[in-house]
């Protein structure tokens, strides 16, 4: 879809990370004619069809470009078929916590790869964590034909291995603690290593859960052995599950809060072992479990996204990694008929204007005292940064401000000091229609 490209490509540069849980059942064939190999499970990421239905969908031409075919509409709406079959599939397995084995085939492997390089996007590929031994020990056979291949075609690609490793002995019944995790992310860096291609390839991890008991142990153990190992430290955070039906409780300024809690706890085991070491979110959603329709995917949710990019900039976080740009479920960014939802615009706001240097802010009127047993949470929430030095369309020197606005009333701000009297390009991003905070 040249729509879906056009979009990704709004919010380049950034990365496009193909990770999540079933990354962990994924399984690499250097085979390309899929009327001839199917594999063990579906592809579900990449809805791929008989050779004989398409041919090519994005070529990349190094002299001429990016190319995007043009299909009949049919097939999109065979595209949109088969999503809504897969997106099935994928609740049931949610549901019976089983899991089929996928297959994803070079010919996939290609078309993923230009499509982030037709949108200007640096691809993260997740490897499977338990694909393994007799011996627990992970095998390793699948990804290094994965790096071959990769290599071959001179595909750049940083990677992880795994999904929030401290859940899998819930997930699969099979637990790996942070000792083997840290031997494993070793085998991958001497893989890597070991493929000319590859030896300076990024590689993140672990790719730990929300911080709580578990998952802080077995990162502080990572840490421990392996913090060398990787580039940058991952983890997630999701604010919901799926059991939230009110639209109000996107509001909730304590809901907003639990992410500093939880930057603070990953950051204090990073820096007790690898002081200086950057710390990504590695994977960040209003929800788990596929979101919640209606809720996730609107207007609301875009309160707890702009907070979080806020507040995980002034908090030293680097990068933020969405879930997802595009996927099954109620938490991406563009909707499975290529649609952008109000997060895309919101990302696409952010990206055009807001820069990487973070200014401290104060705020007359907001900077009250604590009282012993009260905590103060502001549901006026703003945030600055120099402007972006992508954006031409602003001198260097430019200040962004962002303000986010719980309040059920219009609230007033007046620039002070230096900010008085300059010019003011106000974007204001509101709920279109007569859906309100539901608005899509």
């Amino acid at each position: 879809s040249k729509r879906l490209v056009t979009l990704a490509r709004g919010l380049s540069p950034a990365f496009l990370r193909f990770g999540g849980k079933r990354t962990d059942f994924l399984q690499f064939n250097n085979q390309k004619n899929l009327a001839k190999f199917r594999g063990p499970g579906p592809d579900y990421y990449l809805k791929n069809y008989e050779d004989d239905i398409v041919r090519s969908d994005i070529a990349l031409d190094k002299q001429k470009g990016c190319k995007v075919a043009n299909h009949p509409d049919i097939m999109l709406e065979l595209q949109r078929e088969k999503a809504a079959t897969t997106q099935l599939v994928l609740l049931k397995e949610q549901l019976s916590n089983i899991y089929s084995n996928i297959t994803i085939t070079a010919r996939s492997l290609d078309k993923l790869y230009n499509f982030a390089d037709c949108a200007g996007l640096h691809l993260i590929l997740g490897l499977n964590a338990l694909h393994r031994n007799p011996d627990n020990s992970w095998n390793t056979s699948s990804t290094l034909s994965l790096l071959k291949y990769g290599a071959g075609k001179k595909y750049n690609i940083s990677w992880e291995l795994g999904n929030e490793p401290n859940a899998y002995r819930s997930m699969v019944g099979r637990a790996v603690n942070s000792t083997q995790l840290a031997q494993d992310y070793t085998k991958l860096r001497t893989l890597l290593q070991s493929v000319r291609y590859y030896h300076r390839a990024h590689l993140y991890g672990p790719n730990a859960g929300r911080p709580r008991k578990n998952a802080i142990l077995l990162l502080d153990g990572f840490m421990k052995n392996a913090g060398s190992v990787v580039d940058a430290v991952t983890w997630q955070h999701y604010y919901m599950d799926g059991r939230v039906n009110k639209v109000e409780d996107f509001l909730k300024t304590r809901l907003l809060d639990t992410l500093t809690e939880q930057i603070t706890k990953v950051t204090k085991v990073v820096n007790t072992h690898t002081p200086g070491k950057k710390v990504w979110l590695g994977g960040l959603g209003p929800a788990w479990a596929g979101g919640i329709s209606n809720l996730s995917d609107t207007y609301a949710a875009g309160f707890l996204w702009v907070n979080t990019l806020g507040m995980a900039a002034m908090q030293g976080i680097d990068v933020v990694l969405r879930h997802s740009f595009f996927d099954y479920g109620y938490t991406h960014l563009v909707d499975q008929h290529f649609n952008p939802l109000p997060d895309y615009w919101f990302s696409l706001v952010f990206k055009r204007l807001v820069g990487p240097r973070v200014l401290a802010v104060r705020v007359a009127g907001l900077q009250r005292k604590p009282q012993p047993g009260r905590v103060i949470r502001d549901k006026l929430r703003i945030y600055a940064h120099c402007t972006s030095y992508y954006n031409h369309n602003y001198v260097r020197g430019s200040i962004t401000i962002y303000i986010i606005n719980l309040h059920r009333s219009r609230k007033k701000i007046k620039l002070a000091g230096t900010l008085r009297n300059n010019t003011v390009h106000q974007y204001l991003l509101q709920p279109y229609g007569t859906d309100g905070l539901r608005a899509k």
